[in-house]
């Protein structure tokens, strides 16, 4: 199994020669890539078909912006980065555009359950909780315990502070414990 490191060292050798223009590069950025920017696009997008269109404008704006990215830095932390303020547009466009739908909770996206999570209830309850969750707190909760990234990355991606990061994630995680009827600073 490949450790953390080794598959940001190959992202960051896919990067480099994708900025030298190997396209084929590309293709292996995108398919290590794709399926964590999916499940964090559609925590985000709380709909997965918005959340494909998101990921497709993602990669699209990594293209666009390639010649930005600043080896040796890591590359999860830039594609994080990337696909938040693509989700973010999409958002202020959609407001401007009037459109305000509520998603009925049966077209909620599979939410993965982080593993200091799954002992405050059954997989459905953790899942809805963590939707419920403000935006702000959800999104280092995710990326810290369901993308893996460190909190130093979460600041990145999230434009705050490593300590900030921290922060709102276990704050996050206190309100899930509140929302599941957990006491304790267990998890």
């Amino acid at each position: 199994m490949a450790t953390a490191s080794s598959r940001d060292e190959g992202l960051l050798e896919a990067m480099v020669a994708y900025q030298r223009g190997d396209t084929e590069a590309f293709g292996t950025l995108y398919a290590v890539l794709r399926g964590a920017l999916t499940g964090y696009l559609r925590v985000l997008a709380r709909d997965a078909a918005v959340a494909d269109d998101l990921l497709q404008e993602t990669f699209l704006q990594i293209h666009r912006a390639r010649h930005t990215f600043q080896p040796p830095r890591p590359v999860r932390p830039w594609v994080y980065a990337i696909a938040r303020n693509v989700f973010l547009m999409q958002r202020r466009a959609a407001y401007r555009r009037g459109r305000h739908e509520t998603i009925a909770d049966e077209t909620m996206p599979d939410v993965p359950v982080p593993p200091e999570v799954e002992s405050l209830g059954d997989r459905e309850s953790v899942r809805n909780a963590l939707a419920k969750l403000p935006e702000g707190r959800r999104e280092p909760l995710v990326l810290h315990h369901v993308v893996g990234m460190s909190f130093k990355e979460v600041g990145a991606v999230l434009g705050i502070s490593e300590g900030a990061a921290k922060v709102r994630a276990h704050r996050a995680l206190a309100e899930l414990r509140e929302a599941m009827g957990v006491a304790g600073d267990r998890v």
